[in-house]
């Protein structure tokens, strides 16, 4: 038997020899996450340095697209050694970190989805208003709430999960969760269990009941107003809605593979979909919102052509 003073490190089970294949896997992964990279600070730089975008929509979507950073570096650089490596071992610290820097960026990316909906419901059903009920002050505290809040909760995760008694250490993943780890314990897990259920409860029911009421009501205004007001919703929820099935789909898979058996799914479609939404989202988010909102288009397009002069 395996004690907890005993497990250094953890074995990730998921992965596989392919040969020569893992240098074409490498660069794969090297060329989204340079691409990752470069569009979410190309974003985040247009909405700093515009002064026309400094708008609570286009706030929310710096925050957007830092957490698509925040995610990523937690992810890739571990998946690029990884590929490359022959053993496929990580130390215990690392693996806590990752879990946190795993479980913040889902829980920080669905709560900012949340606030953004807020945000169109107040610009679509009270555009007179608007100004006076999302002010900077208010855009701040919203941002600053969302990770604090999700800091402090995943920050309390690892006092239960660190001291844990484990009966081995393979994890059957390509990362380290946190579901992984409790399963290998070999002492009770019961508060573990409790508390992992009432934050992911907390994390995904609350931000969506707050999407589903905003979507009524903008819906309700949507089919009794004008077609101008018609025009804005589409326009500017559109992108927000695609991005929210988006992350739903990747998130819903991985809860339900933490918590159920997949094993009847071929390995490589177990991986790709854990990895869904942590890779997924960052990529699809900035392109999504630099073509559909012509704002952004435009100050991108400025900003390459300054450049290129």
């Amino acid at each position: 038997m395996i004690n907890s003073t005993q497990v250094s490190y953890f074995i990730l089970g998921a992965y596989f020899d392919t040969g020569l294949f893992k240098y074409l896997c490498f660069m794969i992964v090297m060329s989204l996450y340079v691409f990752i990279i470069c569009a979410n600070l190309l974003l985040i730089v247009v909405i700093c340095m515009n002064r026309s975008l400094h708008e609570p929509m286009y706030l929310f979507l710096v925050s957007l697209f830092v957490n698509e950073l925040y995610g990523s570096t937690g992810l890739f650089p571990f998946l690029l050694v990884q590929i490359l490596s022959d053993i496929h071992t990580v130390s215990a610290p690392f693996c806590f970190l990752q879990i946190f820097f795993v479980y913040s960026y889902g829980s920080i990316e669905y709560l900012n989805l949340a606030v953004m909906s807020y945000d169109r419901y107040l610009s679509i059903c009270y555009p007179l208003q608007y100004n006076t009920r999302m002010t900077y002050k208010k855009v701040a505290s919203l941002i600053a709430i969302t990770w604090l809040l999700v800091f402090f909760v995943n920050f309390c995760t690892l006092p239960l999960i660190v001291p844990l008694q484990l009966c081995g250490n393979i994890i059957n993943k390509v990362y380290c969760d946190n579901h992984s780890v409790v399963k290998l314990a070999c002492s009770d897990t019961t508060v573990n269990n409790i508390y992992g259920l009432i934050v992911s409860a907390l994390s995904v029911f609350v931000p969506l009941i707050l999407i589903l009421y905003t979507y009524i009501k903008i819906f309700k205004v949507c089919y009794s107003g004008s077609k101008q007001t018609r025009q804005k919703a589409v326009r500017t929820c559109t992108p927000h809605l695609a991005s929210l099935i988006n992350f739903s789909f990747g998130a819903c898979f991985e809860i339900l593979q933490s918590r159920f058996n997949m094993s009847s799914l071929p390995i490589m479609v177990r991986i790709f979909l854990s990895l869904y939404f942590l890779t997924c989202p960052p990529i699809f988010n900035p392109v999504m919102y630099g073509l559909k909102l012509s704002n952004i288009r435009v100050a991108c397009k400025n900003l390459v052509r300054n450049v290129g002069f």
